[in-house]
């Protein structure tokens, strides 16, 4: 839970950056108080530290911590396959990361992609491709054993569910946007498969999706995505803007919501879970979420060292690209 301290702090801030904004004591204390009303009233309470712990700590092998798939185990298999599931149990994993995105009359398929030129023998956008023009679509074309897995079809939401469940392993929704459709689609799915409740977690970069997931389905364990320096900044570091008034810009707006992350957002939404790209977590960062109640899983973690790191000495959960090489490491 948020620590009193915490609170007094961050209101006592916002305080006084309001003062000096406006300078009125009266006008700060009027828009401080109304948003902590806002946040007792509008934010959502964490599911049960119990269900969580079945989620996040299932008592796994590799050291006891979670060993997720990343995209189904992108380097084993082909990312987001019904074989890539398969080949992720045999590994020992025990968890797989699947990416929501949704077909042209609306059905719920994965894919990492906006559009599927990356990883099939198509081309365009998921979203204006019929379920029928995806399913003939070859998804292991572009993979590195496209022979062994030739043939390969993009799977529905509902056949990677069938699959994990059979292979009992931990579920990672990956929800990229569209709030409302796919808090409906997952809730259904939850309703026909309960025993999602207590075997996988939703997750967002975007908080709109893990508040209206809660707000359709408290019951639902979610995690909000996060990466510093996300909107001023490629994976690989390079500016995302060329000017320099844009990249001081974007710059300010990821202190903002790198803050945001880290005091008000994750309590807003009642996440059990922050998954922090592995670059900025230490023993430290893990002490900081453990003392809030929230478990830090880490991405995309691809190396033996990193593993071994992870598994031995934060003994926190992990995504990872491959659960047999050790590989170059992937943003």
């Amino acid at each position: 839970m948020l620590q009193i301290g915490d609170e007094v702090v961050y209101f006592s801030a916002l305080f006084l950056l309001v003062v000096l904004g406006t300078r009125s004591a009266t006008g700060a204390s009027l828009i401080t108080a109304f948003l902590y009303v806002f946040m007792v009233m509008f934010r959502f309470p964490p599911v049960p530290a119990d269900q969580a712990g079945r989620v996040l700590r299932p008592g796994a092998p590799s050291g006891g911590v979670l060993v997720v798939a990343h995209r189904g185990g992108s380097h084993d298999a082909p990312e987001n396959t019904l074989a890539a599931i398969r080949e992720a149990s045999r590994n020992g994993a025990t968890g797989v990361e699947l990416d929501l995105s949704f077909t042209a009359e609306g059905v719920p398929v994965l894919m990492h992609d906006e559009t599927v030129d990356r990883t099939t023998n198509g081309s365009g956008p998921v979203s204006k491709l019929q379920l029928a023009q995806l399913k003939r679509l070859d998804a292991a074309v572009r993979h590195r054993l496209r022979d062994k897995y030739s043939g390969e079809k993009v799977p529905t939401l509902q056949e990677a569910v069938e699959e994990s469940i059979r292979q009992q392993l931990t579920i990672f929704f990956n929800v990229k946007g569209q709030p409302d459709k796919a808090a409906s689609v997952l809730h259904e799915m939850y309703k026909k498969f309960p025993a999602l409740y207590n075997s996988s977690i939703v997750s967002s970069f975007e908080p709109k999706v893990i508040y209206k997931m809660r707000q359709t389905d408290p019951n639902v364990v979610t995690a909000l995505i996060h990466r510093p320096w996300r909107l001023s900044r490629f994976t690989d570091g390079a500016p995302r803007s060329l000017s320099i008034s844009g990249q001081v810009w974007t710059g300010v707006l990821d202190i903002l919501l790198d803050w945001a992350h880290h005091h008000i957002l994750w309590k807003l939404c009642g996440v059990s879970a922050i998954l922090m790209q592995k670059d900025y977590i230490s023993l430290d960062y893990v002490q900081y979420w453990a003392e809030r109640g929230v478990e830090v899983v880490g991405w995309t973690v691809n190396t033996a060292v990193e593993k071994d790191f992870y598994q031995n000495m934060l003994k926190i959960g992990y995504l990872t690209d491959s659960l047999l090489e050790d590989f170059d490491p992937q943003y």
